[in-house]
């Protein structure tokens, strides 16, 4: 049997249209990627999803789906402002806590709903969490331990600081009785109380030199691969670990070129840090 173009072309169409109804009818088809989260494979959440397993693309409504916990709650635990929270991306997050001086995102999300549902997690590793997350938790019954992990993980909030030493010494100043003008005459005796310790300011410079070495070796979010560089990492294995060539400025910081390249910073930074270990 000969076909010709045109029976030919309408066979086609069928074979095709009929091909994606019938996988519709079945649930075979899917225009919308979907996210399940992995579960746990054993103790007592066995088959519990696992919030470990949260991922950078995974949006607000996707965690929702996956552990029940509102996308609207999320929202309000990281201090989101948007008609639609299920759409925002768990990604984002690392861009709007840019300015914090620790780092605010998808780990951020995997610890919020761990303790928020009471599901076990690794604590070995430091995960911080803004102050507006903290105040939904301190509501939950969270354990002795995870409520101290929780206060003393506790990150900025985007565009600020924390107070300066200064500034906190200024309301002392400020409440100090007006006849205690008389305290500047000691100025002088503390400065001459201070010569004599000038003959041990080498010690104290010793020590502020050792500073940075116990950072030395640590990425955080202020690490840049000029960094990683200096520490000994190869270019090479740091290109395997990212998959993509390095950037042409290495004065770039790790965080903001996994944000920028759409890369799970999460998984990126355990996997350096695992390489420089090596090296020690």
């Amino acid at each position: 049997m000969k076909l010709t173009s045109k029976p030919l072309a309408i066979l086609i169409v069928v074979l095709m249209f009929g091909g994606i109804f019938i996988s519709s009818l079945a649930g075979w088809w899917e225009t919308e990627s979907t996210k399940q989260a992995a579960a746990y494979t054993a103790g007592e959440f066995a088959g519990q999803a696992n919030p470990a397993d949260i991922r950078g693309s995974y949006t607000f409504g996707d965690v929702e789906k996956n552990f029940n916990v509102p996308a609207a709650l999320l929202a309000q635990a990281f201090g989101i402002q948007t008609d639609n929270p299920a759409a925002f991306a768990v990604k984002e997050l690392e861009a709007l806590y840019a300015d914090s001086s620790q780092e605010v995102g998808t780990a951020s999300v995997r610890l919020f709903v761990a303790f928020y549902l009471g599901l076990p997690i690794d604590l070995s590793t430091d995960m911080y969490l803004p102050e507006s997350a903290a105040e939904v938790l301190r509501s939950r019954n969270l354990s002795t331990e995870n409520a101290a992990y929780l206060e003393a993980h506790l990150a900025t909030a985007p565009g600020s600081e924390p107070p300066a030493a200064e500034a906190t010494a200024t309301p002392a100043a400020a409440n100090a009785p007006e006849d205690a003008a008389p305290a500047a005459t000691a100025t002088p005796a503390a400065e001459t109380a201070t010569k004599p310790a000038d003959a041990g300011t080498p010690k104290a410079d010793a020590s502020a030199e050792h500073t940075p070495v116990a950072e030395e070796g640590v990425i955080k979010g202020k690490t840049t691969f000029a960094d990683l560089l200096a520490w000994g990492l190869p270019a090479e294995t740091i290109e395997q670990v990212l998959g993509i060539p390095m950037p042409a400025a290495p004065g770039i910081t790790v965080k903001d070129f996994c944000t920028q390249n759409n890369l799970d910073l999460e998984t990126i930074k355990p996997a350096l840090q695992a390489e420089l270990d090596k090296l020690k």
